[in-house]
Protein backbone atom coordinates (compact mmCIF):
# COMPACT_ATOMS: atom_id res chain seq x y z
CA UNK A 1 0.00 0.00 0.00
CA UNK A 2 1.00 3.62 -0.42
CA UNK A 3 0.75 6.09 2.45
CA UNK A 4 -2.06 7.87 0.56
CA UNK A 5 -4.04 4.64 0.36
CA UNK A 6 -3.51 4.05 4.09
CA UNK A 7 -4.62 7.58 4.91
CA UNK A 8 -7.70 7.35 2.66
CA UNK A 9 -8.66 4.07 4.35
CA UNK A 10 -8.43 5.82 7.74
CA UNK A 11 -10.65 8.67 6.56
CA UNK A 12 -13.20 6.25 5.12
CA UNK A 13 -13.40 4.32 8.40
CA UNK A 14 -13.71 7.56 10.35
CA UNK A 15 -16.60 8.78 8.22
CA UNK A 16 -18.44 5.45 8.39
CA UNK A 17 -18.08 5.40 12.19
CA UNK A 18 -18.89 9.05 12.86
CA UNK A 19 -21.51 9.28 15.64
CA UNK A 20 -23.24 12.06 13.70
CA UNK A 21 -23.92 9.67 10.82
CA UNK A 22 -22.25 9.47 7.40
CA UNK A 23 -24.91 11.61 5.62
CA UNK A 24 -24.18 14.47 8.05
CA UNK A 25 -20.45 14.27 7.28
CA UNK A 26 -21.09 14.19 3.53
CA UNK A 27 -23.24 17.33 3.82
CA UNK A 28 -20.37 18.99 5.72
CA UNK A 29 -18.01 18.26 2.80
CA UNK A 30 -20.58 19.51 0.28
CA UNK A 31 -20.88 22.81 2.16
CA UNK A 32 -17.09 23.18 2.10
CA UNK A 33 -17.21 22.79 -1.69
CA UNK A 34 -19.94 25.44 -1.91
CA UNK A 35 -17.85 27.88 0.13
CA UNK A 36 -14.81 27.22 -2.04
CA UNK A 37 -16.75 27.78 -5.28
CA UNK A 38 -17.90 31.20 -4.06
CA UNK A 39 -14.37 32.42 -3.27
CA UNK A 40 -12.53 34.91 -5.44
CA UNK A 41 -9.53 33.71 -7.46
CA UNK A 42 -7.24 35.42 -4.95
CA UNK A 43 -8.86 33.78 -1.90
CA UNK A 44 -8.77 30.35 -3.59
CA UNK A 45 -4.96 30.55 -3.54
CA UNK A 46 -5.05 30.25 0.26
CA UNK A 47 -7.92 27.79 0.62
CA UNK A 48 -6.95 24.44 2.14
CA UNK A 49 -8.07 22.02 -0.59
CA UNK A 50 -7.84 19.16 1.93
CA UNK A 51 -11.14 20.44 3.36
CA UNK A 52 -12.96 19.31 0.22
CA UNK A 53 -12.29 15.63 0.86
CA UNK A 54 -11.21 15.39 4.51
CA UNK A 55 -13.79 16.34 7.19
CA UNK A 56 -11.25 15.95 10.03
CA UNK A 57 -8.79 18.83 10.20
CA UNK A 58 -6.75 17.03 12.90
CA UNK A 59 -5.75 14.22 10.52
CA UNK A 60 -3.28 14.73 7.67
CA UNK A 61 -0.72 13.23 5.36
CA UNK A 62 2.40 15.00 6.64
CA UNK A 63 5.12 13.66 4.34
CA UNK A 64 4.71 11.14 1.53
CA UNK A 65 7.68 10.01 -0.56
CA UNK A 66 5.45 7.82 -2.72
CA UNK A 67 7.27 4.56 -1.97
CA UNK A 68 5.34 1.42 -0.92
CA UNK A 69 4.66 0.99 2.77
CA UNK A 70 5.12 -2.49 4.23
CA UNK A 71 6.41 -1.82 7.77
CA UNK A 72 5.00 0.93 10.00
CA UNK A 73 6.01 2.22 13.42
CA UNK A 74 2.82 3.44 15.12
CA UNK A 75 2.46 5.47 18.30
CA UNK A 76 -0.03 7.57 20.20
CA UNK A 77 2.41 10.44 19.72
CA UNK A 78 4.79 10.77 16.80
CA UNK A 79 7.51 13.38 16.85
CA UNK A 80 11.12 13.72 15.73
CA UNK A 81 12.30 11.00 18.12
CA UNK A 82 9.84 8.44 16.73
CA UNK A 83 10.82 9.38 13.18
CA UNK A 84 14.53 8.91 13.92
CA UNK A 85 13.76 5.58 15.61
CA UNK A 86 11.76 4.44 12.57
CA UNK A 87 14.57 5.44 10.23
CA UNK A 88 17.20 3.65 12.31
CA UNK A 89 15.15 0.46 12.51
CA UNK A 90 14.26 0.37 8.82
CA UNK A 91 10.55 1.20 8.83
CA UNK A 92 8.80 2.62 5.77
CA UNK A 93 6.52 4.99 7.67
CA UNK A 94 5.52 6.42 11.02
CA UNK A 95 1.90 6.99 12.05
CA UNK A 96 1.04 9.26 14.95
CA UNK A 97 -2.40 9.27 16.49
CA UNK A 98 -2.11 12.75 17.96
CA UNK A 99 -1.99 15.65 15.50
CA UNK A 100 1.25 17.07 14.15
CA UNK A 101 2.05 19.77 11.62
CA UNK A 102 -1.00 21.38 9.97
CA UNK A 103 -3.26 18.93 11.81
CA UNK A 104 -2.12 20.37 15.14
CA UNK A 105 -2.35 23.94 13.87
CA UNK A 106 -5.98 23.30 12.87
CA UNK A 107 -7.00 21.08 15.80
CA UNK A 108 -9.57 23.59 17.07
CA UNK A 109 -11.64 23.17 13.90
CA UNK A 110 -12.81 19.65 14.81
CA UNK A 111 -14.34 20.83 18.10
CA UNK A 112 -17.38 21.89 16.08
CA UNK A 113 -18.29 18.18 16.00
CA UNK A 114 -19.06 18.36 19.70
CA UNK A 115 -21.96 20.75 19.22
CA UNK A 116 -23.70 18.07 17.16
CA UNK A 117 -22.98 15.44 19.80
CA UNK A 118 -24.45 17.64 22.55
CA UNK A 119 -27.55 18.21 20.43
CA UNK A 120 -27.97 14.43 20.14
CA UNK A 121 -27.88 14.23 23.94
CA UNK A 122 -30.64 16.83 24.28
CA UNK A 123 -28.85 20.20 24.48
CA UNK A 124 -30.46 22.76 22.11
CA UNK A 125 -28.18 23.13 19.08
CA UNK A 126 -28.03 26.91 19.37
CA UNK A 127 -26.77 26.61 22.95
CA UNK A 128 -24.31 23.85 22.04
CA UNK A 129 -22.90 25.86 19.14
CA UNK A 130 -22.47 29.01 21.23
CA UNK A 131 -20.56 27.14 23.95
CA UNK A 132 -18.41 25.27 21.45
CA UNK A 133 -17.52 28.36 19.39
CA UNK A 134 -16.14 30.05 22.48
CA UNK A 135 -13.93 27.02 23.20
CA UNK A 136 -12.80 26.81 19.55
CA UNK A 137 -11.60 30.40 19.75
CA UNK A 138 -9.81 29.76 23.06
CA UNK A 139 -8.05 26.64 21.76
CA UNK A 140 -7.04 28.34 18.51
CA UNK A 141 -5.33 31.12 20.45
CA UNK A 142 -3.63 28.61 22.71
CA UNK A 143 -2.21 26.64 19.77
CA UNK A 144 -1.02 29.66 17.82
CA UNK A 145 2.52 29.93 19.30
CA UNK A 146 3.40 26.23 18.74
CA UNK A 147 6.19 25.16 16.38
CA UNK A 148 3.75 23.05 14.37
CA UNK A 149 6.04 21.95 11.55
CA UNK A 150 9.01 20.72 13.59
CA UNK A 151 8.24 17.02 13.16
CA UNK A 152 7.10 17.31 9.54
CA UNK A 153 10.42 18.98 8.68
CA UNK A 154 12.19 16.08 10.37
CA UNK A 155 10.20 13.56 8.29
CA UNK A 156 11.18 15.39 5.09
CA UNK A 157 14.88 15.49 6.03
CA UNK A 158 14.83 11.81 7.04
CA UNK A 159 12.76 10.98 3.93
CA UNK A 160 10.36 8.79 5.90
CA UNK A 161 6.60 8.64 5.35
CA UNK A 162 4.62 10.34 8.10
CA UNK A 163 0.91 10.83 8.80
CA UNK A 164 -1.43 11.41 11.74
CA UNK A 165 -4.93 10.06 12.19
CA UNK A 166 -6.81 11.52 15.15
CA UNK A 167 -10.60 11.95 14.95
CA UNK A 168 -11.14 8.95 12.62
CA UNK A 169 -9.57 6.63 15.22
CA UNK A 170 -11.43 8.34 18.06
CA UNK A 171 -14.65 7.77 16.09
CA UNK A 172 -13.87 4.05 15.89
CA UNK A 173 -13.30 3.93 19.66
CA UNK A 174 -16.48 5.89 20.39
CA UNK A 175 -18.69 3.59 18.29
CA UNK A 176 -17.08 0.49 19.83
CA UNK A 177 -17.60 1.74 23.39
CA UNK A 178 -21.12 2.97 22.65
CA UNK A 179 -22.04 -0.49 21.38
CA UNK A 180 -20.48 -2.33 24.32
CA UNK A 181 -22.07 -0.07 26.94
CA UNK A 182 -25.52 -0.23 25.35
CA UNK A 183 -25.28 -4.01 25.08
CA UNK A 184 -24.38 -4.39 28.76
CA UNK A 185 -26.98 -1.86 30.01
CA UNK A 186 -25.03 -0.86 33.15
CA UNK A 187 -27.13 0.65 35.91
CA UNK A 188 -24.35 2.07 38.09
CA UNK A 189 -21.06 3.85 37.51
CA UNK A 190 -19.23 0.80 38.85
CA UNK A 191 -20.94 -1.40 36.28
CA UNK A 192 -19.64 0.85 33.49
CA UNK A 193 -16.12 0.21 34.79
CA UNK A 194 -16.91 -3.52 34.69
CA UNK A 195 -17.82 -3.16 31.00
CA UNK A 196 -14.57 -1.33 30.23
CA UNK A 197 -12.55 -3.99 32.00
CA UNK A 198 -13.82 -6.63 29.59
CA UNK A 199 -11.85 -4.81 26.86
CA UNK A 200 -8.16 -5.83 26.53
CA UNK A 201 -6.81 -2.29 26.16
CA UNK A 202 -8.39 -1.25 29.48
CA UNK A 203 -7.27 -4.44 31.18
CA UNK A 204 -3.64 -3.74 30.23
CA UNK A 205 -3.99 -0.04 31.12
CA UNK A 206 -5.24 -1.04 34.57
CA UNK A 207 -2.09 -3.12 35.06
CA UNK A 208 -0.08 -0.06 33.94
CA UNK A 209 -1.88 2.22 36.45
CA UNK A 210 -3.62 4.01 33.56
CA UNK A 211 -7.01 2.33 33.80
CA UNK A 212 -10.54 3.67 34.34
CA UNK A 213 -11.06 5.99 37.32
CA UNK A 214 -14.08 7.76 38.78
CA UNK A 215 -13.40 11.49 38.93
CA UNK A 216 -16.88 12.52 40.10
CA UNK A 217 -19.39 10.28 41.84
CA UNK A 218 -19.17 6.80 43.38
CA UNK A 219 -19.23 3.21 42.11
CA UNK A 220 -22.73 2.75 43.56
CA UNK A 221 -24.18 5.90 41.97
CA UNK A 222 -26.96 5.33 39.45
CA UNK A 223 -25.53 5.97 35.98
CA UNK A 224 -28.69 7.48 34.46
CA UNK A 225 -28.28 8.64 30.87
CA UNK A 226 -24.74 7.78 29.77
CA UNK A 227 -22.89 9.92 27.24
CA UNK A 228 -19.47 9.52 25.64
CA UNK A 229 -16.87 12.27 25.39
CA UNK A 230 -14.38 10.27 23.34
CA UNK A 231 -14.12 12.07 19.99
CA UNK A 232 -14.21 15.65 18.75
CA UNK A 233 -10.61 16.88 19.07
CA UNK A 234 -10.13 17.71 22.74
CA UNK A 235 -12.03 18.98 25.79
CA UNK A 236 -14.91 21.38 25.22
CA UNK A 237 -15.75 24.37 27.47
CA UNK A 238 -16.38 23.72 31.16
CA UNK A 239 -19.79 25.34 30.63
CA UNK A 240 -21.11 22.20 28.92
CA UNK A 241 -21.78 20.41 32.21
CA UNK A 242 -24.61 22.69 33.29
CA UNK A 243 -26.32 22.22 29.92
CA UNK A 244 -25.72 18.47 29.90
CA UNK A 245 -27.23 18.18 33.37
CA UNK A 246 -30.27 20.13 32.24
CA UNK A 247 -30.57 17.73 29.30
CA UNK A 248 -30.80 14.81 31.74
CA UNK A 249 -27.28 13.40 31.41
CA UNK A 250 -26.31 11.36 34.48
CA UNK A 251 -22.84 10.07 33.59
CA UNK A 252 -20.12 11.16 31.18
CA UNK A 253 -17.49 8.66 30.05
CA UNK A 254 -14.44 10.60 28.91
CA UNK A 255 -10.74 10.07 28.12
CA UNK A 256 -9.38 12.76 30.43
CA UNK A 257 -10.51 15.83 32.37
CA UNK A 258 -8.93 18.95 33.87
CA UNK A 259 -9.47 19.90 37.50
CA UNK A 260 -11.51 22.92 36.42
CA UNK A 261 -13.84 20.72 34.35
CA UNK A 262 -14.11 18.21 37.21
CA UNK A 263 -15.31 20.93 39.59
CA UNK A 264 -18.01 22.03 37.15
CA UNK A 265 -19.24 18.48 36.60
CA UNK A 266 -19.40 17.94 40.35
CA UNK A 267 -21.23 21.22 40.80
CA UNK A 268 -23.96 20.00 38.43
CA UNK A 269 -24.11 16.47 39.91
CA UNK A 270 -22.87 14.61 36.83
CA UNK A 271 -20.92 11.41 37.40
CA UNK A 272 -17.62 11.41 35.51
CA UNK A 273 -15.84 8.20 34.61
CA UNK A 274 -12.42 8.71 33.05
CA UNK A 275 -11.86 5.66 30.89
CA UNK A 276 -8.19 6.52 30.40
CA UNK A 277 -6.40 8.44 27.68
CA UNK A 278 -3.88 5.86 26.47
CA UNK A 279 -6.23 2.84 26.44
CA UNK A 280 -9.03 4.80 24.74
CA UNK A 281 -6.67 6.14 22.08
CA UNK A 282 -5.14 2.68 21.69
CA UNK A 283 -8.57 1.11 21.16
CA UNK A 284 -9.39 3.40 18.26
CA UNK A 285 -5.94 3.11 16.70
CA UNK A 286 -6.04 -0.68 17.01
CA UNK A 287 -9.36 -0.92 15.18
CA UNK A 288 -7.78 1.02 12.31
CA UNK A 289 -4.53 -0.97 12.39
CA UNK A 290 -6.47 -4.23 12.21
CA UNK A 291 -7.67 -3.19 8.76
CA UNK A 292 -4.05 -2.56 7.69
CA UNK A 293 -2.97 -5.89 9.14
CA UNK A 294 -5.61 -7.63 7.03
CA UNK A 295 -3.93 -6.09 3.97
CA UNK A 296 -0.53 -7.49 4.90
CA UNK A 297 1.02 -4.37 6.46
CA UNK A 298 3.39 -5.07 9.37
CA UNK A 299 2.68 -3.04 12.52
CA UNK A 300 5.05 -2.25 15.39
CA UNK A 301 3.66 -0.26 18.37
CA UNK A 302 5.58 2.44 20.20
CA UNK A 303 4.99 5.70 22.09
CA UNK A 304 2.36 4.40 24.51
CA UNK A 305 0.26 2.40 22.04
CA UNK A 306 -1.24 -0.70 23.69
CA UNK A 307 -1.41 -2.92 20.62
CA UNK A 308 -4.25 -5.44 20.61
CA UNK A 309 -5.01 -7.20 17.35
CA UNK A 310 -8.53 -8.48 16.71
CA UNK A 311 -7.56 -10.04 13.40
CA UNK A 312 -8.24 -13.76 13.40
CA UNK A 313 -5.13 -15.69 12.38
CA UNK A 314 -5.47 -18.55 9.94
CA UNK A 315 -4.41 -21.84 11.50
CA UNK A 316 -1.75 -23.66 9.51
Amino acid sequence: MTLKQIFDLGLSLGIKNDLRGEPHVRRHLAKAKERYDKLSAEDKKYFDLERLTNPYADSRLLYDNGRPVKKILVGIDGDTQELILAKMLGYDATISHHPEGPALADLSDVLHMQADFMAQYGVPINVAEAITKERVSELSRGLSPYNHYRSTDAARLLDINFMCLHSPCDNLAAVFLDREIKKAKPETVGEIIDVLKTIPEYQEATRRKQGPKIFVGHVDNQAGKITLDITGGTSNSKDIYEKMSQAGVGTIVSMHMSEEHKKEANKHHINVLIAGHMPSDSLGVNLFLDELEKKGVSITPCSGLIRVSRVKKNKK
